[in-house]
């Protein structure tokens, strides 16, 4: 668990190569949790100021304890998928550190419905707009953890590689039952309803991978990143809706 962690956030552990991170793949749900703390504990005393603002500082608390990639992996995939050109040249628009009106667009339609969520599940009940984010983080790695288990790489560099390598064979099956139910415990106290939010991150996955197939010739690592991120807004909206 120590080396996703090293890989996936910014907390002070030992740091860790590709390889001993993909090792441990199967746990990636579980940085979910250690990530939603932070923003969860906002959420927890936002009776002390306004529920946008609690929910604003809440979800910029989450990105920040990942450090900040799976929103640069929305950045990017939004510049990319605006690329005009063959996926060898939206691939190189993902590594172009320039930034484009698409991914500005894609940054706002992934957080904004995001803060919005989570604002309203904060007036409505602080202590399940904080199981409600701790769901989302876990379902945003359960859809990483999918997207890596069935997803082919666009590039033989790419960082996914020693990832989806690690979820081949007989590996793949208890990885992805770890997927589809990690978010079950944080769903099912909030409402009849909620527990439906598990489908949240392979519906998501589904969609990713035909985007990521047809407008890059596979995944990589931003593509996983920004499938996450997608799916913590899905989740989020969803129980907004329903709760």
């Amino acid at each position: 668990m120590k080396d996703l962690l090293s890989f996936f956030t910014v907390f002070p552990v030992r740091g860790a190569s590709l390889e001993e991170a993909a090792r441990e793949v199967r746990l990636l749900p579980l940085v979910g949790l250690v990530t939603g703390l932070p923003g969860a504990g906002l959420l927890l005393v936002a009776h002390l100021v306004p529920p946008g603002v609690a929910a604003t500082l809440a979800l910029g608390a989450v990105l920040l304890a990942a450090g900040l990639h799976h929103a640069d992996g929305v950045l990017d995939v939004g510049d990319a998928i605006m690329a005009h050109g063959s996926p060898n040249r939206r691939r190189e628009v993902l590594e172009d550190t320039r930034v484009g009106i698409g991914g500005l667009v894609a940054l706002f339609l992934v957080y904004a419905p995001t803060v919005s969520a989570l604002a309203w599940l904060c007036a409505t009940s602080p202590g399940l707009a904080a199981l409600a984010l701790l769901a989302g983080e876990v379902a945003a790695r359960s859809a990483m953890l999918l997207m890596l288990a069935f997803g082919e790489p666009a590039d033989p560099r790419s960082s996914s590689v020693p990832f989806v390598r690690a979820l081949s064979g007989p590996h793949r099956t208890p990885a992805v039952v770890v997927a589809l139910l990690a978010p079950l415990p944080f769903l099912l106290p909030s409402g009849a309803l909620a527990p439906l939010g598990i489908l949240a991150a392979p519906l998501v996955v589904l969609g990713a991978l035909r985007v990521s197939a047809v407008k890059f010739g596979g995944i990589g690592g931003d593509v996983v990143g920004a499938t996450g991120e997608v799916c913590r807004t899905s989740l989020l909206v969803f129980l907004s809706a329903t709760m």
